[in-house]
């Protein structure tokens, strides 16, 4: 494992921030729902078929997936996070055609040529070495085998970032500045520069399109705040400068106030900017 993936899999096996994700399961799969439909939408999987699962987190696509390639086909869920897939593997009780592996998909000996597909939601943005990690993955492919996964578009395109973000420094003030392309959950906003990765690892009919979608945190304005300020931009920032906890609630109501125009008959229904990649791995079936 690189030293930079070793960073990752500290974050979010063991940080505070990455166990965040657990606490927030239900909260998190409800906001991030009609990814998984547009995820699932675009992969076209069939049933029969072997499905690949990268950053699979708490099995939110792997399941999914499962459920769409049937009990003829086989999904595996990979993630760098032990408690994430403890968790994963608790909810695919009774699930014979999903399993889960834990390793860092850049560098992991898959089995080669063993996959029809690959999917991914939010799962491709952390690698220390892209094209590596591209190359790789592709190998666990069978030839003509395509890659579909969803990543954050640009900041301006998606409110769950920026509006907490904006909160918490207004509230706190402003953090270092970070390197938009570095590995995170920006890493990919740039369609030119990772459909450019992709190719430089090899792979085939790449194509890439910026969708746009409404997520749906669930709990109204005062359960979407609250999520938005426990996660993300807004919880770095006040881990940063050790906010209190009158900071973190001040900071609720900034962004529940920023919510607002996003209610529809009591529901957040806010809009996000998500890149979706297609490529296929060189070759055919």
């Amino acid at each position: 494992m690189t030293e930079t993936n070793q960073e990752q899999a500290e974050y979010w096996g063991k940080s505070a921030s990455g166990m965040k994700w657990l606490t927030f399961e239900e909260q998190i799969a409800a906001s991030f729902a009609p990814v998984v439909e547009l995820l699932l939408d675009r992969a076209e999987l069939k049933p029969g078929q072997r499905v690949l699962d990268i950053g699979c987190g708490l099995g939110d696509v792997t399941l999914a997936a499962g459920r769409t390639v049937g009990p003829s086909g086989h999904v595996l869920g990979v993630d760098i996070s032990a408690p994430f897939l403890k968790r994963a593997r608790e909810r695919a009780e009774g699930m014979e055609n999903v399993g889960f592996a834990l390793a860092d998909a850049q560098t992991e000996p898959f089995p080669p040529a063993a996959r029809d597909a690959m999917i991914s939601r939010f799962g491709m943005m952390f690698f220390s070495d892209n094209v590596a990690a591209f190359t790789n993955i592709a190998g666990a492919l069978k030839p003509g085998g395509r890659m579909t996964f969803a990543a954050w578009g640009p900041l301006a395109g998606n409110p769950w970032f920026y509006l907490p973000h904006r909160a918490a420094t207004d509230r706190l003030g402003q953090m270092p500045k970070a390197d938009r392309n570095a590995p995170g959950p920006l890493a990919f906003h740039d369609i030119d520069r990772v459909t450019g990765l992709m190719a430089e690892a090899g792979l085939a009919d790449i194509e890439a399109h910026a969708v746009e979608v409404k997520l749906t945190p669930p709990g109204g304005l005062s359960g979407a705040s609250a999520l938005c300020t426990r996660l993300g931009p807004a919880a770095r920032v006040l881990a940063h400068f050790d906010g209190s906890e009158a900071d973190e609630a001040a900071i609720r109501d900034a962004v529940s106030t920023a919510l607002e125009p996003y209610v529809e008959e009591r529901r957040i229904l806010m809009p996000a900017t998500i890149n979706l990649f297609q490529a296929r791995r060189a070759g055919t079936a």
